[in-house]
């Protein structure tokens, strides 16, 4: 068998999906696609010649997204007024005042 499943007592991290990775020694020569990887249920990671070089890749690979900075909003200045302009708001004040003609 070529292949060994290589286990690590701090274990590794979960993929964002929630599956268990496993870490994976192929036992062939570079040149044949031997080298280590880290894979779950869903992922792999591409193959290593360094066991630390793949799990950093799975960490890479399984870090969480970064959030996106909230845009600040500034606030109106004092001497300018905003109308209410939305299709919303004027179908329903046309349904207040029966601008439906009969039609709803």
């Amino acid at each position: 068998m070529t292949q060994e499943h290589i286990s690590h007592p701090e274990g590794l991290p979960n993929c964002a999906a929630g599956h268990r990775a496993r870490h994976i020694h192929d036992k062939r020569c570079a040149s044949a696609g031997g080298g280590h990887l880290v894979e779950c249920a869903c992922r792999s990671t591409s193959k290593h010649a360094h066991p630390d070089a793949a799990i950093a890749a799975w960490r890479r690979l399984n870090r969480p997204a970064r959030s996106a900075r909230p845009i600040p909003v500034e606030a109106p200045a004092g001497n300018v007024l905003q109308f209410q302009l939305s299709l919303a708001e004027r179908t329903s004040k046309a349904h207040r005042i029966g601008g439906h003609h009969g039609r709803g």
